[in-house]
């Protein structure tokens, strides 16, 4: 009588009840008293929640979760009428870079209107130089010169050595595809005029005279200088980074990726840190780990595909083939519409064979590949890689292959990319803090309509996911929902980019929850509030759902849960 009378409650939706269900253990935790927002297939909403070992055991109507599950132990929470949903899910994050150039390094990114000029950033890091200590290098992360007074004024030598001719300084652009550095630290560095390009994409900026400005593209060449400067030490790291993980957890993120582990300071040593910091008892999210394709030679490494545990697994290969859209490097195509009559489409950091003999032992070994893709031309060469290396396999899709960016693009690419399975990860604020740059200046209307075409991938029947790519943009999954779903940029007056490509709010919900676990091979056990996953949990002050589009990013993150714990941030 007891299985029929739980059948009958299943069939009848009122609750979902795992099989352990059956057994008379009570459940630790059950929320109720607000929306809970489950975005299960159906994109249900229920009343109650049921939490035991860590696991949900029950999502329903609140009378029969509570008959089922509540014992004389079970803490249960009173939303008191805020909402309760899956714990955010951000596939794009390179939580090193992000911990030492927002912690250990002087963080120069500025997300306001008020945009600074060469002179305020020159000031700003004469102020730093003060309390520098002696031997140190002075390292910034965040100039921005399509978001500078004016337009795409530019950080070189020259404007450097005005502030320091001695000491050694690095500026990160906030793309981080470029960086500004004083001759001193070339001359410490060993490059001179006469020193060749380091290959993948990078160069050593020179004038028409041949001589160094100071600008310095893409990785191989931002590295070739870093790796001059004294290294952290292990604690400063792990304090770092769990300080980046807290400020992570903090908005709302459970889950997230570390997009390319080893980039920062080599393979064995990232391994070494992301071990020791991802399983102390106190850090608060999920990393799902990328490897950087450069660093396994031929494909080979000692880690194999899914390795780990629930705290860090490794799950994908990641590698970047061009550069940035607003820094003007991205490979488009098309020329960039700025300067006024440029024929400069960008560069491709390899040729289509080069890559492609790079990414295909890693994809023979089962890896799940994620390539950086900003411009059109870009995403031309990776579908086409895509397409050879999915020849012959009768179901594309689940190899889960990634395009990160996929920011500039044309509707054939993405008609191909979905057939082919593709996964975009769109970097969404490009809409917010870069879209009017990109509509009135960089690569015009027409293309700028189109940067991370939501809605034509949703028309596809296709996935999609939305990240911050920080420390390029800032972690915030709740401004994701609001720059997916209204499009709106941000410099006055604001104006939508491409309405076309704008989604429901629930389609903006999925892209930070349940696609992006998707995304990671994770959705078996985190993304959605059902029966069977994980206890991973965001309290919201409010319902995303019922909440004016562009006031949702204001919504307030309350608490995250992971396996069923309140974390501390």
């Amino acid at each position: 009588m007891k299985r029929f009378i739980q059948a009958a409650l299943i069939s009848a939706g009122l609750i979902a009840i795992h099989q352990s269900a059956f057994a008379a253990q009570a459940a630790d935790t059950i929320f109720y008293g607000g929306p809970i927002l489950t975005v299960n297939a159906k994109n249900e909403e229920v009343q109650a929640l049921a939490v035991q070992n860590g696991k949900i055991v029950a999502v329903g109507k609140k009378e029969a979760v509570t008959k089922e599950w509540k014992g004389d132990a079970t803490k249960v929470i009173d939303l008191n009428g805020q909402t309760l949903m899956p714990g955010f899910v951000e596939p794009h994050i390179h939580i090193l870079m992000t911990a030492m150039t927002e912690v250990l390094w002087l963080n120069l990114s500025n997300f306001t209107t008020q945009y600074d000029t060469l002179d305020s950033l020159s000031q700003k890091l004469k102020t730093a130089l003060k309390t520098l200590p002696k031997g140190q290098w002075l390292a910034a992360f965040g100039v921005d010169p399509s978001r500078t007074v004016p337009f795409m004024a530019e950080l070189n030598a020259d404007i450097l050595d005005k502030v320091s001719t001695e000491v050694p300084i690095l500026v990160m652009n906030q793309s981080g595809h470029i960086a500004y550095v004083n001759h001193k630290a070339l001359e410490i560095a060993g490059i001179t005029d006469k020193t060749p390009n380091p290959g993948e994409g990078g160069i050593y900026m020179k004038d028409a005279q041949g001589r160094l400005t100071g600008v310095v593209v893409e990785a191989s060449a931002i590295l070739s200088i870093v790796k001059n400067m004294p290294p952290p030490t292990d604690a400063e790291l792990a304090g770092a980074m769990q300080k980046t993980a807290k400020y992570i957890a903090s908005k709302g993120v459970t889950t997230s990726a570390e997009i390319t582990l080893g980039l920062m300071l080599g393979l064995d040593n990232e391994l070494k840190l992301f071990n020791a910091v991802t399983h102390s008892e106190d850090f608060p999210i999920r990393v799902r780990a990328y490897l950087y394709g450069p660093l396994l030679a031929n494909g080979k490494n000692t880690i194999k595909p899914n390795q780990g545990d629930d705290r860090l697994r490794f799950v994908g290969v990641k590698f970047v083939s061009d550069g940035s859209t607003q820094g003007i490097t991205a490979a488009l195509n098309e020329p960039y519409t700025y300067p006024k009559g440029s024929t400069f489409r960008g560069n491709l950091d390899y040729q289509d064979e080069e890559i492609y003999k790079q990414i295909k032992p890693i994809y023979d070994q089962g890896w799940q590949l994620a390539i950086h893709a900003n411009g059109d031309r870009t995403v031309e060469q990776t579908l086409n890689n895509y397409a050879k290396l999915l020849e012959g396999n009768p179901d594309p899709k689940s190899r889960r292959l990634r395009i990160e960016h996929f920011t500039i693009n044309t509707p054939d690419q993405v008609k191909r990319a979905a057939k082919l399975g593709v996964i975009p990860g769109f970097t969404i604020g490009h809409v917010d803090y870069w879209g009017e740059a990109f509509h009135n200046h960089i690569v015009g209307p027409e293309r700028a309509d189109r940067i991370d075409p939501s809605a034509s991938f949703k028309k596809e029947g296709a996935r999609f996911a939305y990240h911050s790519d920080s420390p390029v943009s800032n972690v915030g999954p709740l401004n994701y929902i609001s720059e997916g779903a209204g499009r709106l940029w941000q410099k006055a007056p604001r104006k939508v980019l491409g309405p076309d490509e704008r989604v429901t709010v629930d389609d903006a919900i999925r892209a930070v929850t349940i696609n992006p676990a998707y995304e990671m091979f994770s959705d078996d056990k985190v993304g959605s509030l059902e029966v069977g996953k994980q206890a991973d949990l965001v309290v919201l002050s409010a319902n995303p759902k019922k909440t004016p589009v562009d006031e949702i990013r204001s919504i307030q993150v309350k608490e995250t849960w992971i396996d069923g714990k309140k974390q501390v941030w």
